[in-house]
């Protein structure tokens, strides 16, 4: 241990250092079961498919790029102090173990030794940081990230260096993530939510590829519609019925624009993106699983079990009790599970009662567009009454996005506190319950308004004369474009708009806060012009300095959301994959700059994978294909217009008119005028021949849509193995290996018996 004392303007911080000697790291290392190398492997599997296409190709690669100081990959097995002989380097004290492994050895010490009554559960520098005995506990970073010349040798510069030169840097948006440097600095767990990313970005742009396809397509076709031609061209024909009780009547040729810019979106292209995104996702997921598969047998962990993970500092120190763990054997704090399940059933609750907050301002979305529409169509402005529903439905969706954000914030600080009260006893457990309260409520948040435009607008509106009421109001029906126009704006603004105020939130507040440690950490006297920056402090001062890592929970739960609107409500918006690819490139980028540069180095996690999330994700491949088939069916115009091709004309000729219903005689009698209105009903009302048809064809593309989607997900599930062959073979070569040192080992241990019996014999 070593003690150094700073000097602050308002308080004296004493930095103390720790180190491990040789015996120390051998004892835990074998407790911890880390795995140490046996032999290197021969040819270091190249991680990007692309590149290893490219290279069988000869076709030069702009992505790839040689970062220097590449870690080697081993056949590995766990460390034996009576085997060390047998294990590569293991002459080499300083540099046997790697410093993320010496740097878990040491948060094992810290996290395990008592300072007081351990019945009282006064164990661990957690709980010391908890109660504010200590500020901050953190490894070092290797040094400073930048170069004090760009001409500095590579194989001078520290890993720090290293991953900010080559990875953290904007103009690097183009390469490789290096992930196995990511892996030697920061561990397992950050190393694979950067590898998640990265896959993930790639295989957007297959997506959003094909999106903008589908998207100019829909440009083209806007052009030669034979409807969009009928509604342009048709003056005073259709005498439309008022969309409220003080609204003029008005003639559909007034919504032009408005329905040219939704065969942008509603067309056939639509049917054959929103298939081939559901089997996108079924796919993605799969050649994941082959990469998580691949990269933890790499890193170490395919054989990762925590099965002795530590209760949570919050939850020993809060516990009532003791009692012995079957497992370990040991006196630890506990929890009764019937109090538990008490709290654990009123913090759902308490997320019902949230969940209804939601529905409360969603209500209130509906019936602020329903008034800022009337109040538009009153002003008397030709161009301002023309865009009435336009500007209800944008300035809407704006309004919508500002409730989403601020319920965000507000639920998440409930959730944290909930997930406390509830006693959960390890850190998985926690994060478990965490993830799942803030998922749920985030999905209602984000997507029960593209819900509400997607299933529900426009589907009770009632018909002249006959109109359904919401609190007094008449509802809403869906714009002049349709519905699904709407429903790709509100997706636009929400989507759109959240990431570029993250993205923001994800610059100037790390730099905010940074500026703000640093005043209240820093005297006047240890700033000067030669050293702006303290570059000439102590590296233990300097990392002080830096913000507290912060986990990856809102990282990922900004990703998974992401997802869910790319997938789920993709028929809407061809380009929702094209903005996702934009906003991740920028994302990768910003969160290894606060990696590297803002935040202090991370206590190494080991994991398999990305936890929950990807059982999240799951969820959410299935509720694409069931919500993309209940959108091309109920809010797409193109069963209605296929049934008509094949019914009526099939070059679509009076198509326009096939769609609009007369209004009631009553309706006319009262007004004095002959009206239209889009339905499917007779002039009585009631539902016509038609509309059962169609929707007999609805309910019957959703069956074979899905069943369709399902089958081909499930051959793909079949086809794809979890994990690859060349890694299967390498476990079996990795495992050969380590048993054939142990029998040489035995064979020594038997010679070495054999020569103390014939010495003893002779004696």
């Amino acid at each position: 241990m070593e003690t150094h004392v700073a000097q602050n303007a308002k308080k004296l911080v004493y930095f103390v250092l720790l180190n491990a000697p040789w015996s120390v790291l051998c004892y835990y290392a074998e407790d911890l079961r880390l795995r140490v190398p046996l032999q290197a492997v021969p040819n270091q599997a190249v991680l990007n498919w692309s590149h290893r296409l490219l290279i069988k190709l000869g076709i030069p690669n702009i992505l790839y790029e040689e970062v220097p100081d590449l870690p080697l990959d081993y056949y590995t097995c766990r460390f034996k102090a009576n085997k060390l002989p047998w294990f590569l380097g293991s002459n080499h004290h300083d540099t046997f173990f790697s410093s993320t492994q010496r740097h878990r050895i040491l948060y094992e010490i810290l996290a395990t030794t008592s300072y007081g009554d351990p019945k009282e559960g006064h164990v661990g520098v957690e709980r010391l940081l908890s109660e504010e005995v200590f500020t901050a506990a953190f490894p070092l970073h290797d040094g400073p990230f930048k170069m004090p010349s760009e001409k500095l040798p590579s194989n001078e510069m520290n890993q720090r260096q290293i991953l900010f030169h080559y990875w953290a840097q904007w103009s690097k948006w183009k390469k490789y993530q290096p992930l196995d440097h990511i892996r030697r600095y920061f561990g397992e767990k950050i190393a694979l939510y950067f590898a998640w990313l990265g896959f993930y970005t790639g295989w957007l742009f297959p997506a959003a590829i094909v999106g903008t396809l589908v998207f100019v397509i829909g440009i083209f076709m806007m052009f030669d519609d034979i409807p969009v031609e009928e509604i342009c061209n048709s003056g005073g024909k259709y005498q439309m019925c008022p969309l409220c009780k003080s609204c003029p009547y008005w003639n559909i040729s007034t919504i032009c624009p408005m329905f040219k810019a939704g065969r942008l979106f509603d067309h056939g292209g639509t049917v054959f993106f929103s298939i081939f995104m559901s089997l996108w996702a079924v796919t993605f997921l799969e050649y994941w699983k082959r990469m998580n598969a691949t990269l933890t047998y790499r890193w170490d962990c395919s054989e990762f079990d925590d099965i002795e993970e530590r209760p949570r500092p919050q939850f020993a120190a809060m516990a009532p009790m003791m009692t012995k763990n079957p497992v370990t054997g040991e006196e630890e704090p506990y929890f009764p599970r019937q109090n538990r399940f008490n709290r654990i059933v009123a913090g759902s609750m308490v997320i019902i009662i949230m969940i209804a907050v939601v529905v409360m301002f969603l209500i209130s979305i509906i019936l602020y567009r329903a008034i800022i529409f009337v109040i538009v169509s009153r002003s008397g402005n030709f161009l301002v009454v023309a865009s009435a529903s336009r500007i209800a439905s944008i300035t809407g969706s704006v309004v919508n996005l500002i409730f989403i954000l601020i319920l965000s914030r507000i639920y998440l600080a409930l959730a944290h506190f909930l997930t406390k009260w509830e006693m959960h006893r390890t850190q998985t457990m926690y994060e478990d319950a965490l993830t799942f309260k803030v998922f749920v409520f985030e999905f209602v948040n984000f997507y029960s308004s593209p819900i509400y435009i997607a299933f529900f607008k426009g589907r009770f509106v009632g018909y002249p004369g006959h109109y359904n009421k919401l609190l007094g109001m008449r509802n809403e029906d869906c714009g002049p474009g349709g519905c699904l126009i709407e429903l790709a704006q509100e997706l636009l603004v929400i989507m759109v708009g959240k990431q570029i105020i993250n993205n923001v939130q994800e610059i100037l507040i790390p730099k905010v806060k940074t500026w703000w440690h640093r005043r209240n950490l820093h005297s006047t006297n240890r700033w000067s012009k030669e050293d702006p920056e303290g570059l000439m402090n102590p590296c233990w001062e300097r990392d002080y300095e830096l913000l507290p890592y912060e986990g990856l929970f809102a990282e990922y739960l900004e990703m998974v959301l992401q997802f869910g609107f790319i997938t789920i409500f993709v028929a809407a918006c061809p380009l929702a994959p094209l903005f996702a690819l934009l906003n991740n490139w920028v994302e990768i980028r910003l969160d290894a700059q606060k990696f590297v540069c803002v935040y202090r180095r991370p206590v190494v996690e080991r994991a398999q994978g990305i936890g929950i999330w990807f059982n999240i994700l799951e969820v959410i491949t299935h509720l694409a294909v069931i919500s993309n088939a209940f959108l091309i069916a109920f809010t797409c115009d193109f069963l209605p217009r296929l049934y008509y091709q094949y019914t009526r004309a099939s070059n679509l000729q009076g198509y326009v008119d096939f769609t609009l219903a007369y209004a009631p005689k009553s309706f006319v009698l009262e007004n004095n005028a002959t009206c239209r209105y889009r339905a499917y009903r007779e002039q009585s009302g009631k539902y016509s021949l038609v509309h059962w048809h169609l929707l007999a064809i609805r309910l019957g593309f959703i069956i074979v849509f899905e069943h369709v989607v399902f089958f081909i997900a499930r051959l793909i599930d079949m086809m794809v193995p979890d994990i690859p062959e060349t890694v299967a073979m390498k476990v079996k070569r990795e495992h050969y290996l380590a048993k054939q040192a142990l029998a040489e080992n035995k064979n020594a241990h038997k010679s070495s018996s054999k020569m103390k019996n014939s010495r003893t014999l002779r004696h």
